[in-house]
């Protein structure tokens, strides 16, 4: 009852600009294209950096460098696992246009000796989401499970996201409990995941967060059977529309595991019942 109502304090204060997540993906201009910024140890799971959160932290500082400000398609190759710490990124604006404009930034930390060590390169395409087309014509529907109250979430008594993962603590995801029997030890072999995201504190969606949301939930692997840390080795995520504000409804599947790799597609529904962003991601099946 204390969590719950912490956490419920926490969702009256937190607003987009006013949150943690903000906080924790601000960069600061040290000179043009170049950004530091301080990758916190709240976004972990087990001893690395969350690939979502990362991207987003690049998605900010490609959103100041660039003429546009809202990502539509991200793509990000993930070179070495980042760790909390100080990181410096840095930008090139690859070409502008009237309605889109397209940039590449990596993220750099260092080693023992003072070197730099590149931990991820994206390549991104930026517009102004509140300009495009209403039309839509679409064969997509939300993803069908319980309402949020009938989910499973890390309240509801045993931990539904395993290991040593200070992320969750920033995230209110509730599962669908068919995509839970991994947590009981008995995993539907679907390759599926499926729940209710938000942020803890309450924060709405807006583009920037989608980045981090369509990596947010547990791996597909472990309603695979497999246990352990999934790195993600590829991750391209598409921003179709400015969310509405509400809990998100987030589905994940995997169709294919072979030589050690799967791939991941994300798609992410508002409250409005739109859909709001989709990801492909090719991720290291866990070898545990």
């Amino acid at each position: 009852m204390a969590q719950a109502a912490a956490q419920e304090s926490r969702a009256v204060q937190a607003t987009i600009g006013d949150s943690e997540f903000d906080r924790d993906t601000a960069v600061t201009l040290r000179e043009e294209g170049v950004y530091d910024a301080e990758l916190s140890a709240g976004w972990t799971i087990i001893h690395a950096v969350n690939g979502g959160y990362l991207l987003a932290l690049l998605g900010r500082a490609l959103g100041e460098a660039l003429p546009h400000s809202d990502p539509f398609s991200v793509s990000a190759h993930y070179l070495t696992a980042s760790v909390p710490g100080p990181a410096v990124i840095r930008t090139q604006v690859v070409r502008t246009g009237r309605t889109l404009s397209t940039g590449e930034a990596s993220l750099f930390q260092f080693a023992e000796d003072g070197t730099e060590i590149e931990r991820i390169r994206v390549l991104a395409t930026y517009g102004d989401l509140d300009g495009l087309s209403d039309d839509i014509r679409t064969s997509a529907e939300p993803p069908a499970f319980p309402p949020l109250e009938q989910c499973l979430g890390t309240s509801d008594g045993a931990s539904v996201i395993p290991g040593s993962s200070a992320i969750t603590e920033r995230l209110d995801i509730k599962l669908d409990p068919a995509t839970v029997g991994w947590a009981v030890g008995a995993p539907s072999g679907k390759g599926e995941m499926r729940g209710w995201f938000g942020l803890a504190d309450g924060r709405d969606a807006d583009p920037l967060s989608l980045l981090l949301t369509v990596d947010a939930l547990p791996p597909t692997s472990f309603e695979l059977g497999l246990k352990g840390w999934t790195p993600t080795v590829e991750l391209t995520a598409h921003i179709r529309c400015r969310p509405a504000p509400g809990p998100l409804r987030v589905s994940i599947t995997t169709r294919n595991l072979a030589g050690g790799f799967l791939e991941e597609d994300a798609d992410v529904w508002d409250s409005a019942g739109r859909l709001v962003a989709q990801s492909r991601q090719l991720a290291r099946a866990p070898r545990g």
